[in-house]
């Protein structure tokens, strides 16, 4: 087996080989997925650093791996420091690094199926004044020297019934048509695997966790469409559901396919289609207009239907959480767990429940230190044994044919320290203010996000991640475009406004390096708000999530009464709502937990 370290050699001997100095090496797929295939995974293949956002440069003599706040620690524990340098973002970028380093002459090869059109201009505008010219390859040179790279999964693809999607695929791409002809375009191309899934009501197992299929559509202005996708992974089914007005063709034959729109205008989303589409557009004499995909708004603003699906997956997990919450409780302090065993018992609780299709993330358990690492992924090497005197971190979803949750709670394994009930307690403050607040329509999650984290603040302490995420239905469990974070967070994206529908996590957080960590998440929907006496159309938020949150690491006396009521009517609603999903020994611990804070 070889090593990182074999595997960078290797790379630079084919990047000499074929007259490249350099190569960048993003973590996504061909289209732009934040998680992606086996097949994809490059980045880890070559540097070992198992993280869901980074991105890599080598050059001939000296190598460098992106990473931002989140994975600080991680990328130091998986990364070898002697092939790599450490470089954080958004401080500094490939970019930047690229120009500081590459040498003059210098010819710097990237894959064009992996990297949008802004990015290269990018890299071009900061290396083209240096003289070092920016090559697109025909293949990617990792391939050449990734010998056992795993084939694309063979996963067929499913139909995700009206019944559950709430609107019947036809209708949506009626509104497609209606949005090309206000456009002016002739066609959209949609790559991003969740809108393809979304748009034709269809979903795979081509993703870790993601029910997805790898496929490409085009939409063109009668409503009809092109989906490119491997044959075998259409059944008798699926060819019935997407009906006569959906043409299937081969997935290999997409870049074909961008070649004939000549004289024709082609609506592409540069953030989620990577240069070669709008390059095999534009060579076939096609017309490209720079749009956003028109999937979007439609799919992060959940329907009734949704609505309704995620509020059942929203009390069957809990349900299933309510039971590993009890659980780890006991068995936690006796000894004998670890966060392997942990995050194994909680899949059992929720496999009890036929319903359950898959998680929707690898679950992070985390003990102790483990638990100051934001995005901690637990392997047989890292696996801590469960002790005393420690927080355990519980960060987890499930994936169900009608809704998508993630939650995370903290539990104490013994008696806490009163340090980590004053942080439990301020990242709890911070939780109630957003899932609290009231704000206006064109409100964006970057103006709310400072609701979340000034209990902190007031303490001169902060965290190093977003504090909400949309989520999908039965989809991806992180989904654009909405976010709450700092406009400077890596990923944060254009300022969204929220809209009703809307379902976005809540997870502030606090992280002590080398001690603990602390994360209270609940998803959270955007919902119309009547003020008494107002005069603006406002917005709020309902919690979906039903779980109990842990009272002895709650200190009252820094909560407002308003805060302690929260809690209180949060707890009761928990203990009303799961307590008939429960058998009765759970029933009892969950009423005793979910009883009123002391006052």
């Amino acid at each position: 087996m070889t090593t990182p370290s074999d595997r960078l050699s290797a790379l630079r001997t084919h990047l000499s080989a074929t007259g490249l100095d350099g190569f960048v090496v993003p973590l996504t797929d061909e289209h732009m997925s934040e998680y992606v295939g086996d097949y994809a995974q490059r980045l880890a293949w070559l540097t070992g650093f198992g993280g869901s956002a980074g991105s890599a440069v080598v050059l001939a003599t000296r190598a460098a791996i992106f990473t931002d706040g989140r994975y600080t620690i991680q990328v130091r524990e998986q990364v070898s420091g002697d092939d790599w340098d450490y470089v954080g973002v958004p401080e500094e970028s490939v970019a930047g690094w690229l120009a500081a380093h590459a040498p003059a002459g210098a010819r710097i090869g990237y894959d064009p199926w992996l990297h949008t059109r802004a990015g290269i201009e990018e890299l071009r505008a900061a290396l083209s004044p240096l003289g070092v010219t920016l090559v697109a390859v025909a293949a990617n040179p990792i391939d050449a020297v990734w010998h056992d790279r795993p084939a694309p999964s063979p996963a067929a693809m499913t139909v995700q019934p009206d019944a559950l999607a709430g609107v019947a695929s036809a209708a949506k791409r009626a509104d497609v048509a209606d949005w090309l002809a206000s456009e002016g375009a002739d066609a959209v191309v949609v790559p991003a695997l969740d809108s393809i899934a979304w748009l034709f009501n269809i979903r795979g197992r081509d993703v870790a966790h993601t029910p997805v299929a790898l496929s490409y559509a085009i939409v063109h202005a009668d409503g009809t469409a092109d989906v490119f996708v491997a044959p075998d992974k259409v059944s008798p089914a699926v060819r019935e559901h997407l009906g006569n007005a959906v043409r299937l063709h081969d997935r290999q034959a997409f870049a074909g396919a961008l070649l004939g729109f000549a004289a024709k205008k082609v609506a592409i989303d540069p953030s989620l289609a990577v240069a070669a589409i709008f390059d095999g557009v534009e060579a076939g004499g096609g017309t490209t207009l720079a749009r956003r995909d028109p999937t979007i708004t439609a799919k992060a603003c959940k329907n009734p239907v949704e609505i309704a699906g995620h509020r059942a997956a929203s009390l069957r997990d809990g349900a299933a959480v309510t039971r590993f919450l009890r659980w780890i409780a006991d068995a936690g302090p006796r000894g004998g767990q670890t966060e392997l065993s942990a995050a194994a018992r909680l899949l059992a609780f929720r496999e009890e429940s036929a319903a359950l299709r898959d998680l929707s993330f690898d679950t992070i358990s985390a003990t102790g230190p483990n638990g100051a690492l934001p995005h901690y992924h637990v392997t047989e090497a890292s696996n801590r044994a469960i002790a005393r005197h420690q927080l355990y971190l519980i960060d987890s979803g499930g994936q169900y044919d009608d809704g998508t949750t993630d939650l995370t709670r903290v539990v104490p394994i013994g008696t806490p320290t009163q340090e980590m009930r004053d942080r439990y307690t301020r990242v709890l403050k911070g939780h109630i203010a957003l899932a609290t607040a009231v704000f206006p329509h064109g409100t964006t999650g970057g103006q709310l996000d400072a609701l979340a984290r000034a209990p902190l603040w007031q303490a001169g302490l902060d965290y190093a991640h977003g504090t909400g995420h949309g989520v999908g239905s039965f989809l991806s469990v992180h989904e654009g475009p909405a976010r709450i974070a700092k406009p400077s967070y890596p990923g944060a994206g254009p300022s969204e406004p929220l809209r009703p529908g809307m379902i976005l996590s809540n997870e502030p957080g606090y992280y002590k390096a080398g001690a603990y960590g602390i994360r209270i998440e609940n998803l959270l929907l955007v919902v119309a708000r009547d003020l008494p006496g107002g005069e603006a159309e406002m917005l709020a938020f309902e919690t979906l999530t039903l779980a109990p949150l842990d009272r002895d690491l709650i200190d009252t006396a820094l909560l407002t009464v308003a805060e302690a009521a929260w809690v209180d009517a949060y707890h009761a609603r928990v203990a009303r709502e799961l307590a008939p999903a429960l058998p009765e020994d759970d029933r009892t611990w969950l009423t005793e937990r979910c009883a009123p804070l002391p006052r």
